[in-house]
């Protein structure tokens, strides 16, 4: 079937993954989420787990504030773990490699709102991935 969809578990491959974590025992789904991360960011060439990056990515900021929950209907449907925060970054990491691929996803989509939406969609997880700023000043300096 492919895609139907611009969420991160609307397409086939995303769907497997769902299945596969959905399949680990649960001590064992971080690894594999950062499994596709690490190959993807590391990928020359080809992203060949680009939509699986995209889901691992969604799932690492459904734990983030102002993440959105991921819908068990398309994604994972047992629970995951709470993510190391060094997931944040990479997960980032993996999303900006896949935008920046000119022969990927991005210009794949048969209709481009589609696409246009997808960017969208990548882009708000890319925010909530952010490392939060800090308000903590570094020093004092006194008047």
């Amino acid at each position: 079937m492919g895609t139907w969809g611009t969420g991160p578990f609307d397409n086939d491959a995303a769907a497997d993954f769902a299945d596969a974590l959905d399949d680990a025992e649960p001590e064992e789904r971080e690894a594999l989420i950062r499994g596709v991360l690490t190959r993807t960011v590391n990928a020359t060439g080809w992203l060949i787990e680009e939509q699986e990056a995209v889901a691992a990515a969604a799932l690492v900021a459904a734990q983030c504030p102002g993440g959105d929950l991921v819908d068990t209907a398309d994604g994972p449907e047992e629970p995951m773990p709470v993510f190391s925060d060094d997931l944040r970054e990479l997960a980032d990491k993996a999303l900006a490699r896949i935008m920046s691929d000119e022969t990927g996803s991005a210009s794949n989509w048969v209709d481009p709102e589609d696409g246009k939406q997808w960017q969208a969609d990548l882009n708000r997880l890319r925010a909530v991935l952010a490392p939060p700023e800090s308000s903590i000043p570094l020093f004092h300096v006194e008047p």
